[in-house]
This record gives C-alpha cells, structure tokens and sequence, in this order.
C-alpha cells in the first residue's frame, strides 16, 4: 500500500479563504498566504487551492496571487479554479503550482485531460469530480462549483479521465463538505474500484476515525480536508498519527499525538 497523504484544502474566494456546507453559506476564515504558511509548519504532504469564484464569474485564473503563495508554499501545491486551456495551465505552472486541478472545463472540453496529460505529465493533472447523490441511489457529476448538472455518471465519467491521463481524481461529495460527518465511503469505493489511478477523498472529514475508515473501508489514497483544520483543534499531524496507529502507512515524521 502506497503511503496515505493528508491534504488540506484552501479554497479562495476574492480577497481570502472561505468554508461553506455543501458548496453554500461560505464563511470567510481569513487570508491565504498566513494559511499556506501554517500549514507549512503542520506536517502536511500537500495543499489543494481552489478559486471558487473563477468559473462562476468566467475569471481567469490569477497567475500573480499563485505566484505569491507559492513563494511561500514548502509541500506540493495543486491549483484549481477556472482552467480552461495550456496555455492556463501551463502558466500557473510557471507561477509555482505544481499540479493543476481541473473541472468544469474537462466536460466541455474532454481533450484539455489528454493534452494536459501528453504536455506536461499524468503527474500533474488532478481531474476534480463534485458530486450529488441522487434520490434513487446513484450519483450524477456536478460543474461549475456544484451548480450545474451535468448529466455525467460518475463512474463512468471517472473511468474517461483516467482513460485520458489524469494522474489522480480528487473527489467530493457535495452534500457532506463542510459537514463533518464523515466522508462518503460508497461513494468512494465506487470510484476507487472503478479507477486504476488513486482517488483523493474530499468531503466530511470530522474526526481522524473518518479518514481511518476512507483509507481502510473505501481505499482512497489520501484525504482532503479543510472545516477539521479550520474549526477544530484537531490537526495534520494528529490526523497522520492516528492512521498509523490504525496500520496506515502515511507520509513523513509527524510529532504530536492523536485525539479521535
């Protein structure tokens, strides 16, 4: 088993760092570049930023801020949020991201996955997938910051970016962020076993049993988080901690102890 990352998650909106529930109700929990800079020193193994507003407000991505938090960013930084072309991508990867999460943009436009992917490497493209569980059991793939039907299954839609290159799929439920009641296993383990390429986990996490039970009963690769960190007193740390105690292999020296 590959070791697990913890990954928390920034998502930027205007001016500073917000945390809604279920892609709503956004509450601002202050700027990003102090956020990086804690986080820096919290043993994580990457951070995911997410312009929420980009797509919804047809924005171009903001080369000159990502510059800036990526100056002060020591883990691998993902960025995603209103990518639409190379030439996009490859100018936040100029600015210091060092993967690029793509989304919306991949349903219009399936072929920015493979070209992404031929250009500049599986390793850097993560294909994001914002989910709904349906009233009848299934679950259908959300665009434009939850907003937008789309029409897609997620499994199979999952399957064609993985066909595509992408290197790994960073999945969310939308109905359980910012919930903290833990993140949506069959959901995950769908995707997991349907896929050859590892799955992040976004979307519930409350407590560190929640990602223990990610890892071990749906197999994702690693788990995104943000309202845990933001909220709580629980941390990265903790979190990787916890997994080892459970037999998870994580990331890295850690120093603390684990509270579940």
């Amino acid at each position: 088993m590959l070791k697990v990352r913890v990954i928390p998650t920034l998502l930027w909106k205007g001016l500073g760092l917000v945390k809604g529930v279920g892609f709503d109700s956004w509450r601002r929990v202050g700027p990003v570049l102090p956020a990086v800079k804690v986080y820096n020193a919290r043993d994580v193994d990457e951070l995911i930023l997410v312009d929420i507003n980009a797509t919804l407000e047809s924005e171009l991505p903001d080369h000159d801020s990502v510059n800036d938090f990526s100056e002060e960013c020591a883990v691998p930084l993902t960025v995603g949020g209103g990518i639409s072309s190379l030439e996009q991508v490859l100018a936040l990867l100029h600015s210091g991201a060092d993967k690029i999460a793509i989304n919306s943009a991949a349903y219009a436009e399936p072929g920015l996955i493979d070209a992404a992917a031929s250009r500049f490497g599986a390793q850097c493209v993560v294909a994001s997938i914002d989910v709904r569980r349906l009233d009848e059991g299934g679950y259908r793939c959300f665009s434009h910051a939850g907003t937008q039907d789309t029409g897609r299954e997620v499994l199979a839609w999952a399957r064609e970016l993985a066909d595509r290159g992408a290197g790994e799929i960073l999945l969310t439920s939308i109905e359980r962020d910012g919930s903290m009641t833990g993140y949506d296993l069959a959901l995950v383990e769908r995707v997991a076993r349907a896929v050859d390429i590892p799955v992040i986990a976004s979307g519930g996490a409350g407590s560190y049993q929640h990602m223990i039970d990610v890892v071990q009963q749906a197999g994702a690769s690693a788990v995104a988080a943000a309202s845990i960190f933001h909220f709580t007193e629980l941390t990265p740390a903790g979190a990787k901690a916890a997994m080892q105690a459970a037999g998870i292999p994580v990331r890295r020296n850690f120093v603390g102890e684990a509270n579940p």
